[in-house]
């Protein structure tokens, strides 16, 4: 998605955008449940339908500590495995280390890793030269953007060899008998071997909806042939909506407690520089 967005941006930039856009992937309610909450059950739900493997003393390295990244490093820390991080962004790589990960080089830990995973938006994130390097039985799977992370093409080669072990899982085989089990041919790993909950589906598609709404909807002149980012109030209303599911009960602020915030009583709560 962030390739896909990079795009559209590049277009508003060079005045090729036609129509106003407006970026739903940005939004929090998406950045929160689609990629943080949904991927930390569906890398765990996506490796054991096709795997099998036991993450227990596994070491894995992740690479990219964004939204996606994060949730697919608790859920594998949760269940015993030794993470490793690769990260491009200081902060983002602090955080990964305050959250109590080692961050390294790709090229530092390839050949003791069990399991490889793509979370970055980029591509070659994982080139031939990696793929070479890896121990036997390493798993390899993308969670990040598309099928452009992991350098697929370049195993394709009249040297090695491809078994199709079952439905996603192709086993790459080396001239010497090494094997790399490679997932989805290098495709999103959540949503070609896991599913997604009905919930986040339910999160996104309010999202998207309202997006759509708000463009139709808004009077002329609003919206400029740009790209622009969900408005912070139709935020917080899909998440207001999905509350009741929880039985949750949101606190009010009293009228006096809103003007000593400057906020109004009725939200947005947050600035739209706010990082949740």
């Amino acid at each position: 998605m962030v390739g896909k967005l990079t795009w559209l941006y590049q277009l508003s930039k060079a005045g090729k955008l036609c129509v106003p856009a407006m970026n739903v992937n940005d939004s929090v309610t998406k950045q929160k449940f689609d990629n943080l909450y949904c991927c930390r059950e569906s890398i765990l739900d996506g490796l054991k339908r096709t795997t099998d493997v036991m993450f227990g003393g596994k070491q894995v390295v992740v690479c990219g500590y964004g939204e996606v990244g994060k949730g697919c490093c608790a859920a594998l820390k949760a269940l015993g495995a030794i993470v490793y991080i690769t990260e491009i962004d200081p902060i983002c790589a602090l955080q990964a280390c305050m959250d109590g990960f080692r961050v390294v080089k790709l090229n530092e830990v390839i050949r003791q890793v069990d399991v490889v995973i793509t979370c970055t938006g980029n591509k070659n994130v994982v080139t031939r030269e990696h793929l070479d390097r890896m121990k036997n039985s390493c798993i390899v799977c993308n969670m990040g953007h598309s099928n452009t992370e992991i350098d697929v093409t370049s195993l394709r080669t009249p040297e090695l060899t491809w078994e199709r072990v079952r439905s996603q899982v192709d086993h790459v085989i080396w001239p010497d008998g090494k094997r790399v089990v490679l997932l989805a041919e290098g495709r999103l790993l959540n949503l070609s071997c896991s599913t997604v909950p009905t919930f986040v589906l339910s999160i996104t598609a309010t999202t998207q909806a309202l997006a759509l709404i708000e463009l139709y909807n808004a009077p002329e002149g609003r919206y400029k042939q740009d790209v622009y980012l969900l408005p912070k109030k139709m935020d917080e209303y899909v998440a207001s909506l999905h509350l009741p599911s929880f039985d949750a009960h949101l606190t009010e602020l009293t009228d006096d407690q809103a003007k000593y915030l400057g906020l109004n009583k009725n939200g947005p709560f947050k600035p739209n520089y706010y990082r949740y």
